[in-house]
């Protein structure tokens, strides 16, 4: 979809206020596929097929015998089980628990830095209206030297209005749209520079506003949440650690927000 952030808001709220569906599941091509094992999840009912819509296809399937698992992780500790109950589906639980054992031993090590100050934080997980990533994000956010200022550990992310931003005013903004890429979550900065006071925000004068791809990484709860914890690390202390993940998944945004002025610190 190339609609701006606006539209796309306002076409799924419509859908989910009438109670229609945003996707529709090729059904024919699902049951040619005769799976054993369908993958599914509960946790948002914007950012994928629902449950109700898989279970209901399923029932239409005579003699299907596929086993449904429907993922709803809210924070690290469900992503870790998540894969654990995958695992455990595909009758691989000892190749799950190691796989899971190997992520956590990543996540120790990319946290073993000194952490002489805690910048604040705000994430942002859309732009038009302004929505504050939460979920893992925040202790994402913690793990890797930050002090996030409106998420909340373990609950959906939830919309803000400017002036809370202003009377917040973070020392850094981080912007992690929803299923866009880092390509398109620069095109959407034109979004947030023309909104009034924005050039106000003090994360905008000093130059730390960063742009990441969403999609690929801090949106999707599974191992890449990892690689997301990373990403942070760089953003929030640069001159800590380093993972590679500059100019591929983040950037920093010019001074005053400007959509066609992005450039890679150095």
């Amino acid at each position: 979809m190339n609609a701006g952030s606006r539209e796309i808001d306002r076409e799924v709220k419509t859908l989910l206020r009438e109670a229609l569906s945003i996707y529709e599941l090729n059904t024919e091509t699902i049951r040619a596929l005769e799976p054993d094992l369908i993958l599914t999840q509960a946790q948002c009912e914007v950012c994928a097929v629902s449950l109700a819509q898989v279970e209901a296809a399923v029932r239409d399937w005579a003699g299907s015998e596929a086993e449904i698992v429907s993922l709803s992780p809210n924070c690290l500790a469900d992503i870790w089980q998540s894969i654990l109950q995958v695992a455990e589906a595909l009758d691989a639980p000892d190749r799950g628990a190691k796989f899971v054992q190997a992520l956590r031993e990543r996540v120790a090590d990319a946290t073993r830095f000194s952490k002489p100050n805690r910048p604040t934080v705000a994430c942002l997980e859309w732009l038009d209206p302004l929505m504050a990533a939460g979920n893992w994000v925040p202790e994402l956010v913690d793990l890797a030297g930050g002090r996030d200022m409106f998420g909340q550990p373990g609950k959906h992310s939830d919309w803000i209005e400017l002036k809370h931003l202003m009377r917040v005013n973070p020392e850094i903004l981080i912007l992690m749209p929803c299923g866009f890429d880092l390509e398109r979550t620069c095109q959407e900065m034109s979004v947030l520079s023309t909104m009034p006071e924005w050039n106000q925000l003090q994360a905008v004068q000093s130059g730390q506003v960063f742009v990441t791809d969403g999609s690929q990484f801090f949106n999707r709860p599974g191992p890449r949440v990892v690689e997301s914890l990373e990403i942070l690390i760089e953003i929030l202390h640069p001159a800590q650690r380093r993972f590679g993940h500059e100019g591929k998944a983040w950037l920093r945004a010019a001074q005053h927000g400007s959509p066609r002025r992005l450039t890679e610190t150095a």
